[in-house]
């Protein structure tokens, strides 16, 4: 498959998301698909793919807002943060919290919060991944992030039949990119004195790609068949959270060979220093991603797609 653009899954509980570009190559018959964003194994939902000469352009979706719900078990931490790992310490019963209780620690973890990211990551530390340090049973310290919840809503509350008791808060959470929800799980527990750790979680967006245009493996397989699939790949330009500036066909040609552009008034308000710019031509297609120079007044191309 030769076509350039954006593929939005659905990706299905035990599955890296590795696991799911493997597959899409398998189905699409091509090498180049790469991911914006991983989920864990455990988590499903929205994961992004780029196709062909869309990789070049991925760099400029790993950044954008994501939007997930979460379960976020009470009554213990776990070695992992999540699910999937060794409990840690004795467990506690968290039955006797009430919902405004459990809402007011919520409240406190809204907008910038520091987190410290967890050693089962894939965040790169001297040249090694974190998770790879945590198997061989090492833990090095870690610098402290900053991020923004814009959203936590507590959608409900449950008692599970489980032993040792727990209690499971299901949250919508909306957060910039590079936030940690198993780490917000365990912050929320520490705001409520009591142990807590990841159970579910599923993405609904990142960027503007949503959970509702999101395909299964299945359903990507059969639009293969029946010769639909070009009709469910997303163009790059709908897709890049970009201002966009159409340009003529004189300068896409320009622009093909390097050539900046002199930068026109968009809407009476020029862009800001450095900032990115999507350049589509007069069919709306990608052209180039350029970046404003604010010294010369121009649009100088980054990458290149025509």
């Amino acid at each position: 498959m030769e076509t350039d653009g954006i593929l939005i899954i659905d990706k299905p509980a035990g599955w890296t998301s590795h696991d799911v570009v493997a597959k899409a190559r398998g189905i699409l018959r091509t090498r180049r698909i790469g991911h914006t964003g991983t989920l864990d194994p455990f988590a499903t939902g929205v994961l992004v793919l780029c196709l062909n000469r869309a990789t070049r352009v991925a760099r400029f979706l790993t950044g954008h807002e994501k939007e997930y719900v979460a379960t976020i078990r009470l009554g213990w931490r776990t070695e992992t943060g999540d699910l999937t790992g060794q409990m840690i310490g004795e467990p506690l019963d968290p039955r006797d919290f009430t919902r405004a209780g459990i809402e007011a620690a919520v409240s406190h973890l809204r907008g910038p919060i520091t987190q410290i990211p967890p050693m089962f990551s894939a965040k790169k530390q001297a040249g090694r991944k974190l998770y790879e340090l945590a198997r061989a049973g090492k833990e090095v310290e870690r610098a402290p992030i900053e991020v923004t919840i814009s959203r936590l809503d507590l959608l409900s509350v449950n008692n599970p039949d489980h032993d040792p008791p727990a209690l499971d808060l299901e949250v919508h959470v909306t957060c910039s990119a590079g936030t940690y929800i198993r780490t917000l799980a365990e912050d929320v527990g520490q705001r409520l004195g009591v142990g807590a750790h990841l159970v579910a979680l599923r993405r609904l967006r990142a960027g503007r790609c949503l959970i509702t245009e999101a395909l299964t493996l299945e359903a990507v397989a059969g639009a293969v068949s029946d010769g639909t699939i070009e009709a469910a790949v997303h163009p790059m330009a709908t897709v890049l959270d970009l201002p966009v500036h159409h340009i003529s066909e004189e300068e896409t040609v320009a622009i093909g060979h390097g050539r900046p552009l002199p930068s026109p008034i968009d809407n009476g308000q020029r862009w800001r220093p450095g900032e990115m710019v999507s350049l589509c031509g007069v069919d709306g297609q990608l052209i180039a991603i350029a970046q404003y120079e604010s010294g010369r007044e121009s649009l100088a191309p980054r990458v290149v797609l025509a």
